[in-house]
């Protein structure tokens, strides 16, 4: 099938690894030219290499979502070298785990600026252009816990929470300027950031790593935790012409583990 995306620019974030990384070569394998950016910008490097090595083009990119002023310079540095974004992938890094109550101030803000405020504020950067050009999709990776709240991770689930209602009305805004938006959830997708709650969680249980996992793992319909490519191919289809119909939505890719319907 071709995805009608070759051509097409695509800035992706948290791209240095885990789910960003995979997406960012999955669209890269369809042709599009990508931006990459991270916080790391050391560990953008193999992203960056081995998109060159399939054929295709990268332009990294040192990004603090937190740092809300950087955001005017680096669309500015995507323009001059591929013009306006067509494709924008919102994958944020995930908050430390805590209880919802008895956090800071400071943390709850500093944390809603860097998944939530800075989401919304790159969006907003990159919404003119599509409507220009009648084509655009906007494709925020949140969490499962936006489903079925994760125990221990109470800053988390409720600020991509927020996320979920701002796409699914601006899904309503866009829709007639050919722009689709929607939310992605990862399950146990077998990434760095997994393996650091499970390690988090052996941690406060005083159990192995090894012994989370299986845990975890047993609560899964298919069995295992995913793999990056796989969340990765569906985020590529949400970005694909043939995708147009589908917008507002909110797409589980979980093997099975949110229980609810």
């Amino acid at each position: 099938m071709d995805l009608g995306i070759a051509g097409k620019t695509a800035l992706v974030f948290g791209a240095a690894g885990g789910l960003g990384s995979g997406i960012a070569r999955a669209l890269a394998a369809e042709g599009a030219r990508i931006a990459v950016a991270d916080i790391n910008a050391d560990a953008l490097s193999q992203t960056v290499a081995d998109i060159e090595a399939a054929g295709a083009t990268a332009l990294p990119l040192q990004w603090d979502l937190s740092d809300l002023s950087v955001i005017e310079s680096r669309m500015q540095a995507i323009d001059d070298t591929f013009g306006g974004v067509d494709i924008l992938v919102n994958n944020t890094g995930g908050p430390p785990p805590t209880p919802a109550a008895g956090q800071s101030v400071e943390l709850w803000s500093k944390s809603f600026e860097s998944m939530v405020l800075s989401v919304i504020a790159i969006t907003d950067k990159v919404l003119p252009g599509m409507r220009h050009r009648k084509w655009g999709r906007v494709i925020t990776s949140t969490s499962s816990g936006v489903v079925a709240p994760i125990a221990g991770l109470g800053i988390s689930n409720a600020l991509r929470m927020s996320l979920v209602g701002w796409s699914k009305t601006l899904a309503r805004e866009v829709g007639r300027d050919g722009i689709t938006t929607n939310i992605v959830l990862p399950g146990r997708i077998a990434t760095p950031r997994i393996t650091f709650l499970d390690e988090q969680k052996a941690k406060r249980e005083g159990r192995s790593v090894d012994e989370v996992s299986a845990e975890s793992v047993a609560t899964i319909p298919v069995g295992r935790y995913g793999d990056p490519r796989e969340y990765a191919a569906v985020v590529t289809f949400l970005a694909s012409v043939q995708a147009a119909y589908v917008t507002g939505s909110v797409i589980r890719v979980d093997g099975g583990l949110i229980a609810s319907i």
